[in-house]
């Protein structure tokens, strides 16, 4: 095998377009490949859930889950599984990390276990930015009483808040891409919208002095997070800090399993 067979695949494939558009076949021959979500951690709580709705809502897929823990040795095993059971002309896998944005320490530990497996698979990009995520968020301020469950414009009905910081982690990177998902969830909500991250700079604190140096005197955190990257207690902590309320973390939401298995669909379809 060549040393450009055996190289892990990254790119943003294009999404399938509509919003109830099935986003993997119904049917694939035996040889399609795995998906392979990883995740920070051990892959229990948050992410087995997930994985779960994805199996649940794609029979047709093999899905495996796998804990990156200190070393991405689990993962590197999982794709080397994969490829002895595919001819060795194809993809093996597809993994797609359980991830909102870039996180350097979950980045590194997949490329590590990918070149260290030798084997041909395709690593997607994050699961955001996408207007399903934003609508995860949505949800989820919606659940705590922190934005109207509708998207109804009415000029007789207030918001509970009056601006949103949405809370990344995974560094600066992180934060600039989720600057694409900010501005759909402020669409949605017609509040404004500022990104903050929880573990580098922009810092909460600030974004929220910016905010009320415009007005706004309710504010609530949105973290965009899906559970395990992240330590459970930081956005609550970060939300006491500044003064805001805090939603809960997208957790094992349908949309982010829909989002999941959109990401393996795109490699099938771009093939």
């Amino acid at each position: 095998m060549s040393e450009s067979s055996i190289l892990p695949v990254r790119g943003r494939a294009v999404r399938p377009s509509g919003r109830h558009r099935r986003p993997v076949p119904s049917h694939l021959p035996p040889e399609a490949p795995a998906l392979v979500l990883t995740t920070v951690g051990d892959g229990s709580g948050v992410a087995a859930d997930l994985t779960a709705l994805i199996r649940g809502d794609n029979p047709q897929i093999e899905v495996h889950l796998v804990g990156l823990g200190e070393d991405g040795r689990e993962l590197a095993a999982a794709l080397e599984d994969a490829a002895r059971e595919r001819p060795q002309d194809g993809t093996a896998a597809v993994v797609v990390p359980l991830l909102t944005g870039p996180h350097p320490v979950a980045d590194r530990l997949v490329a590590g276990a990918v070149a260290a497996s030798g084997v041909a698979v395709t690593v997607t990009e994050p699961l955001g930015p996408h207007p399903l995520l934003a609508e995860a968020l949505h949800i989820r301020l919606a659940e705590r009483d922190l934005a109207r469950a509708d998207r109804m414009r009415l000029l007789n009905v207030s918001s509970p808040v009056d601006a949103v910081i949405l809370a990344t982690v995974g560094g600066e990177a992180a934060a600039a891409e989720a600057q694409p998902t900010a501005v759909l969830l402020a669409s949605r909500l017609t509040l404004p919208v500022l990104v903050a991250s929880l573990d580098s700079a922009p810092d909460p604190a600030a974004a929220a002095e910016r905010l009320r140096a415009i007005g706004a005197q309710r504010i609530a955190l949105s973290p965009c997070v899906i559970g395990p990257e992240a330590d459970t207690t930081l956005a609550e902590a970060t939300a006491a800090r500044i003064g805001a309320e805090c939603a809960d973390p997208l957790g094992a939401h349908g949309l982010i399993a829909d989002l999941a298995a959109r990401a393996y669909g795109s490699v099938l379809a771009a093939g």
